[in-house]
């Protein structure tokens, strides 16, 4: 059993309890035990001192790659876990499409240990959508649940077959879990290795057009009306897509989305040079989608905020562009990039970043977490608004360096990161920070 631990003098902020104020935080046996100025420690507790320092319910990130099994050499579910400390993530939910896919319950219990023995970050297993996220048959849903899976999506294979969505999202709904979709339709986009526009045009790159996205944001959202389930969609890139889920929204569709930090910082011209760092899916898109990205993530309509964490080795990320993988890491950029240049430029204040990055995805996935009201799971999350930083691949915790952010001077900095009431991050803890 972990000894007590209060948390000293540091500005809480937990928009669950509409808190906003420079109190005590005490977690015992696991859970928060009580808010306020002035708290009584236990005898033997950790008293950490976070005069000047934020703190917030732990933030939960619902869209990584953690590439193991199978491409172990990109990262493990334990490298990933405390990359997601370094973060100051208290838990992330690992994507399906590994080596062998997460489709059955074998999957998803070997998820669960290799997490609990990384003793780092919490690691919820997603499991996939169709076996073999081959898009033909539906997986043992209730088996991977049973298990211990928390969210299905066939990420990275979009589903094509709008009667096998329609039969996901009728069937998740016996388990109160979502369904995850990444909204491309592959007809549309096929062959395209960035945004479709001026840009690809000039660098003569085939292009993925905005409408490859937003075909399947619509189909998706008039299955999830039609069958009164729960999708969530990720990493929305598009302004007509963020259009679509607001009108949706509006409607009562039963929606959440993501936004990510590349997407509300970056555009296609990241891509100047054939920068394979820059090459994701979906890829950066033009100036006033950005735009539009962010005023869903300010008016909540992208209600939350993901990395989709997705490592490659240097030597894959260092072939030509046409040929590079999809993706970038993103854990342990996220915080200082939204809190340096979203909080501190004014798009959203500190309570919308934690609803965002914590509140918002707890309940989107139905996760422990999220709150620092007392019986709440011990997930805290400790950072210093004012510690300035460069961002230096080369100290990453995650095995793999692939980010266009190098160089960027970034605000905001994880200081302790406490699962269950055990510092998993920070000097107190094994990662010396």
């Amino acid at each position: 059993m972990t000894r007590p631990l209060v948390v000293r003098g540091g500005r809480v902020v937990d928009p669950t309890q509409r808190l906003d104020a420079v109190v005590d935080v005490l977690v015992a046996d696991g859970h928060v035990a009580a808010v306020g100025a002035g708290l009584e420690a236990p005898e033997g507790a950790l008293e950490l001192d976070a005069a000047g320092m934020v703190v917030t319910p732990g933030l939960i990130d619902v869209h990584v790659h953690l590439r193991e099994p199978g491409e172990e050499h990109k990262e493990t579910i334990a490298t990933g876990a405390r990359a997601a400390a370094a973060g100051g993530f208290t838990a992330v939910c690992a994507m399906p499409n590994t080596d062998p896919v997460v489709d059955d319950p074998a999957g998803v219990g070997f998820v669960l240990r290799q997490a609990a023995a990384a003793r780092a970050a919490r690691v919820y297993p997603v499991g996939a959508i169709s076996v073999g996220q081959k898009g033909e048959q539906l997986a043992a849903i209730g088996e991977m649940v049973e298990a211990g899976a928390v969210a299905i999506t066939d990420d990275g294979h979009p589903v094509m077959d709008s009667g096998l969505m329609r039969m996901a999202l009728e069937y998740a709904q016996a388990f109160d879990i979502p369904v995850a979709d990444h909204p491309e339709d592959l007809g549309i986009s096929r062959g395209g290795v960035m945004n479709e526009g001026l840009v690809s045009t000039r660098l003569g790159l085939r292009g993925k057009p905005n409408a490859s996205e937003d075909v399947h944001i619509v189909r998706d959202l008039l299955l999830a009306e039609h069958t009164g389930g729960r999708i969530h969609l990720q990493h929305v890139s598009t302004a007509f897509g963020v259009e679509a889920i607001r009108q949706a929204k509006a409607r009562g569709v039963w929606v959440t989305a993501e936004a990510t930090p590349h997407h509300l910082l970056l555009t296609d011209e990241a891509v100047d040079g054939y920068d394979t760092n820059a090459k994701m899916n979906p890829p950066l898109r033009r100036p006033e989608d950005r735009d539009a990205v962010r005023e869903g993530l300010r008016d909540g309509t992208l209600d939350v905020l993901a990395t989709d964490h997705a490592p490659h080795h240097y030597d894959e990320k260092e072939a030509a562009f046409d040929d590079a993988p999809f993706g970038i890491v993103g854990l342990e950029t996220a915080l200082g990039l939204v809190y340096g240049h979203l909080v501190e430029g004014g798009l959203i204040d500190l309570a919308t970043m934690v609803e965002r990055m914590s509140c918002q995805p707890a309940r989107a996935f139905g996760l422990p977490g999220g709150s620092l009201e007392p019986g709440s799971v011990g997930d805290v999350t400790v950072f210093d608004p004012a510690a300035e930083w460069t961002v230096d691949p080369a100290t990453f915790r995650s095995k793999s360096r692939n980010t266009p952010f190098a160089g960027w001077t970034l605000k905001g900095r994880p200081v302790w990161t406490i699962v269950g009431g055990e510092v998993v991050y920070g000097a107190a803890g094994p990662e010396e920070g």
